[in-house]
């Protein structure tokens, strides 16, 4: 492992924040409004889940890794469970402040669907950064660079795996799991916003480590 790699999780960590992961798929799966929904949108978490554990003992992501894996999945099954488009984040926010974040920035739609690709970028940047540091030679701009092209192709083949599999399904279960609302753009805003997810985590990441090495100076 190359010296400027975060240590891999113990095993115990690292099974602990899948187990919890594991958890919060089936929790999202307790009287889902859409179950067909629900079973569409956790075809792919059960997979990543399932490679995680099966690889567990071999190799295993930084503690951070896990954690960022993890909140995006509890993220994402908030709206497995309620559908990306119904997810009623506005009526809880006016219930607790008395106030419509819709209202307030002029939105017209359930913009959920639009944290979950901006949280993509957000927490799944560092398991992707981690990969490609030690399984490539990839160092320096070569590794941010790559990184932040991965979480773009990633993100543009959900796009095309939704694309696709809203070609056959009925017409309410594509609205459900392509959660687009009528916004012909959708797809690009998607993988802007995974993008820009990116770019804050690696420059955060940037920040940290400059200050890590001022401090040990």
């Amino acid at each position: 492992m190359p010296a400027s790699c975060s240590p891999p999780a113990t095993q115990c960590q690292a099974a602990g924040l899948l187990a919890l992961g594991a958890l919060s798929v089936l929790a999202s799966g307790l009287a889902p409004l859409d179950r067909a929904d629900w079973l569409i949108e956790n075809v792919l978490p059960l997979a990543l889940l399932l490679g995680l554990v099966l690889t567990l003992r071999r190799w295993r992501f930084s503690l951070a890794a896990y954690l960022g894996i993890l909140g995006l999945l509890l993220i994402h099954e908030l709206g497995a469970h309620y559908t990306y488009a119904k997810v009623p984040y506005d009526a809880w926010l006016d219930t607790l402040t008395g106030h419509s974040l819709n209202a307030w920035m002029g939105w017209q739609r359930n913009q959920f669907d639009r944290l979950v690709h901006l949280s993509y970028g957000l927490l799944f940047t560092l398991p992707i950064r981690e990969l490609l540091q030690r399984q490539s030679p990839l160092r320096g701009g070569w590794l941010v660079l790559c990184t932040l092209a991965m979480v773009l192709a990633t993100s543009a083949l959900y796009e095309l795996v939704e694309w696709v599999g809203g070609q056959y399904l009925g017409d309410d279960q594509a609205q459900a799991f392509l959660a687009t609302q009528k916004d012909p753009w959708d797809a690009q805003k998607d993988m802007a916003l995974a993008l820009l997810g990116s770019l804050v985590c690696l420059l955060g990441l940037r920040i940290a480590s400059g200050k890590h090495h001022a401090t040990a100076h």
